[in-house]
């Protein structure tokens, strides 16, 4: 049977996706991680990386033994977790994967309490624009949107409940360009596009009084989402053309002026984030403890007592 330690070594590089990347991780060393990985390569009889000198991937066996033993080493870890706990104070790590917008305006009404409520609980945000498969990524919980939620997983309400999408413009092109008044005059616009990496650039949605319109806007400026979402904004202040992103992302430019908004009646509203787990899988004592925080948080919001979530 393979040694446990061998095993480990080898999800650390496999979650890493490179024998450096999981030694700066992990602390250990990246010889020490390649000699478990051969040592599990050698007692399996198969190839779990392919190497070269500039990247490491994992083969159909190294996929295989991943997809099927980091559940179970998740599992051996809330049992720790759990164990830990009991002894009083809760403790451990906890490891949430959410969108940037999550994180730029859902959680810091919500990490800094936490953290301050449970502070022998160590929390990494990672920001993944992608949906992806929170328990193989070593995740223990992500914030999604309920369309891009996974099935068999437990959803709770956390953030806005209600959101919008904003549209909005610099003075200086609106004065070039005319206040369009309707969403088909955007197709006379230049407009700052962004899509999700991958995919197509989704349409424009707008809703008045029961009346949607969708349109496919034109751009010669496409961001990703995330990562290239606040250079979009930047160049809509410049004059670039029209950004429609959440309205959170951009109130504090229409405050300064720095953006107008633009057909504010046809902003279009959507349900808000959800934190999402797995129910098939003991809930770690951190996750168990974060959960808790975010339930008390809305039923304080609704009372009054805190800020809207």
């Amino acid at each position: 049977m393979a040694d446990l330690t061998d095993l480990n070594a080898f999800l650390l590089v496999a979650r890493s996706q490179g024998f450096r990347q999981a030694a700066r991780e992990s602390g250990i060393s990246s010889s020490a991680l390649s000699d478990a990985v051969k040592r599990l390569e050698d007692e399996l009889g198969v190839r779990l990386f392919n190497r070269t000198t500039r990247s490491v991937l994992m083969t159909d066996a190294g996929r295989l033994l991943m997809e099927r033993t980091a559940p179970a080493f998740a599992e051996v870890a809330s049992a720790l977790n759990e164990v830990k706990s009991s002894r009083g104070r809760t403790s451990g790590e906890l490891r949430l994967n959410v969108p940037m917008s999550a994180a730029k305006l859902v959680l810091p009404a919500i990490v800094p309490p936490f953290l301050a409520a449970y502070p022998d609980i160590s929390l990494e945000i990672v920001t993944d624009e992608n949906f992806v498969d929170i328990i193989k990524n070593g995740c223990d919980a992500g914030i999604r949107y309920d369309e891009r939620l996974e099935q068999d997983m437990l959803a709770l309400p956390i953030g806005p409940r209600q959101q919008r999408f904003a549209l909005g413009a610099s003075p200086d092109y609106l004065a070039r360009r005319g206040m369009p008044q309707h969403p088909q005059d955007l197709l006379l616009h230049d407009c700052i596009l962004g899509r999700f990496s991958g995919r197509a650039i989704p349409p424009w949605e707008f809703e008045r009084n029961g009346e949607e319109v969708v349109i496919n806007p034109k751009g010669n400026l496409i961001v990703q989402f995330g990562g290239g979402t606040d250079l979009g904004i930047d160049a809509a202040i410049a004059g670039c053309g029209m950004s429609y992103i959440f309205e959170d992302w951009l109130r504090p430019h229409f405050e300064r002026g720095d953006l107008v908004p633009v057909m504010e009646e046809w902003w279009l509203r959507f349900p808000g984030p959800f934190l999402y787990y797995s129910g098939r899988r003991l809930v770690p004592a951190p996750l168990r403890a974060f959960i808790d925080f975010v339930r008390q948080m809305n039923r304080d919001a609704g009372k009054g007592l805190g800020p809207v979530l």
